[in-house]
Parts: C-alpha cells; sequence; structure tokens
C-alpha cells in the first residue's frame, strides 16, 4: 500500500447558484475551502492533493492553505459541468506532469468540510483492501427513509415507494444512507476507463451525521456555523 499514488483532488469551481462564492465562504473563521485542504493534508495515504479551479481567488486560497492547483478549463466551470470530466482532466494533468501512473483519486468536495484526514485514510483503505471499485462516504438518513416519504396525486397524499407501517418507531426502520459528499474513492481505471465514478462494486464508507453536513443552502452554513459553536464538531 505505500506505493501507491493517490490523487487528492478537490474540485472547487468560482460559480455557485444556491451561495454566491460557496467555496469561499467563512465558518469558524476560516473559509470552507480550507477545512477540505487541511483535511487531505492530514491524510496519510494521500499522494499529492490538489484544487481544480477556474477561478484565480480560489487558486489563491487553495496555495495558501498548502494545496497545489490545476488550472480548470472554462467548458469544464459550468453549473451543468459533471465531476466525471473534472476529475479526468486532472487525472491527465497529474500523470503527465508527475510521470507517474496514479492507482486511485479520491474527490474531496468542499461542501462537506468536516471530514477529516482519518476518514479520508478509513475510505481509501477500504479501497485498497478489497475488490472495491470504488468507496463513496454516506450518512444514515432517517429522516428521509422511504417508508415515510410521501407524494401527492390528484390532491391525496400517497406513498412514495412503500406503505408505511401506521406506529413504527423511526428506531425500529431499517436503516437507509445517504451520500454525503464528502468522500469519493475510485480506482484510476474505473474513472479514466470506465468512464464512471463508482463502476460495478460500490461499497460504502459510513460517517456520523455530525460530520457530514453537505452545505449547499444560507440554513446549512448556520447549521456548520453552530455546531462548531457548541462543540459538536472541533477542529
Amino acid at each position: 500500500m505505500g506505493g501507491s499514488f493517490i490523487l487528492g483532488l478537490i474540485p472547487a469551481r468560482g460559480g455557485s447558484k444556491g451561495i454566491p462564492r460557496k467555496n469561499l465562504r467563512v465558518i469558524g473563521g476560516k473559509p470552507l475551502l480550507e477545512y477540505t485542504v487541511e483535511a487531505a493534508l492530514n491524510s496519510a495515504l494521500l499522494s499529492l492533493v490538489v484544487t481544480s479551479t477556474e477561478d484565480a481567488e480560489i487558486a489563491r486560497a487553495a496555495r495558501a492553505a498548502g494545496s497545489e492547483v490545476i488550472d480548470r478549463p472554462s467548458e469544464l466551470a459550468r453549473d451543468e459541468t459533471p465531476t466525471l470530466p473534472v476529475a479526468q482532466h486532472a487525472v491527465e494533468i497529474v500523470e503527465r506532469e508527475h510521470g507517474r501512473r496514479l492507482d486511485a483519486i479520491v474527490i474531496l468536495q468542499v461542501t462537506t468540510p468536516f471530514r477529516t484526514g482519518e476518514d479520508i485514510d478509513r475510505a481509501v483503505a477500504m479501497l485498497l483492501h478489497s475488490s472495491a471499485d470504488s468507496v463513496v462516504s454516506v450518512r444514515e438518513a432517517q429522516e428521509l427513509h422511504p417508508w415515510k416519504l410521501k407524494r401527492i396525486q390528484e390532491g391525496r397524499l400517497v406513498p412514495l415507494m412503500e406503505e408505511e407501517v401506521e406506529g413504527t418507531r423511526r428506531q425500529d426502520l431499517p436503516p437507509v444512507y445517504i451520500r454525503n459528499g464528502g468522500i469519493y474513492a475510485v480506482r484510476r481505471d474505473v474513472l479514466m476507463v470506465e468512464n464512471s465514478l463508482y463502476g460495478q462494486n460500490c461499497q460504502a464508507y459510513v460517517m456520523p451525521v455530525e460530520r457530514s453536513i453537505d452545505i449547499n443552502t444560507e440554513l446549512d452554513l448556520v447549521l456548520a456555523e453552530a455546531l462548531l459553536e457548541r462543540g459538536i464538531v472541533r477542529f
């Protein structure tokens, strides 16, 4: 495992519709981007940490936090641009500059600031010591349990998937999980040859809810700040 060449990739474009300049918004006295760079640098298994951005201010902030930077082409920085081609572009640049083939890529989204270097290492170790094509971080999602979700059909409230057993206690529901956006660890050829972030065998790294906040709205920022102020998460 010590010989593995693993890229920690932080996608951080300048545009954001939900929260303007989201990647540089400050919580707990520092920008969101810095939390992810620090977690990546605290990982023992990542060989290098790179931020992919088209934005000069984000590039400066990433370098100041200790990350290398890849200049992302503007055509890969649109609102509708998926993560896959951004990651593939980064792999091509890194492999060309370092003259070495990567073994795995770990995508770390800025919007999940409370994942730690230990979280990253545990997910990477799961990938390297298994037959998994990828490992993705998740959290338990009882508030989104499919037995409780409804849809409106011709004005009537009806089950989305399965009829809820009336009176079932929350703790008695079978556990369900949702991606928290924090870690996407994928083998190099799954990404570059199969054109997939997941492959056929995607395994889950389960994180606690308090470290799994995924910031997409102003309300999420308020919650993240409160978690820090109350010491529920510590850095």
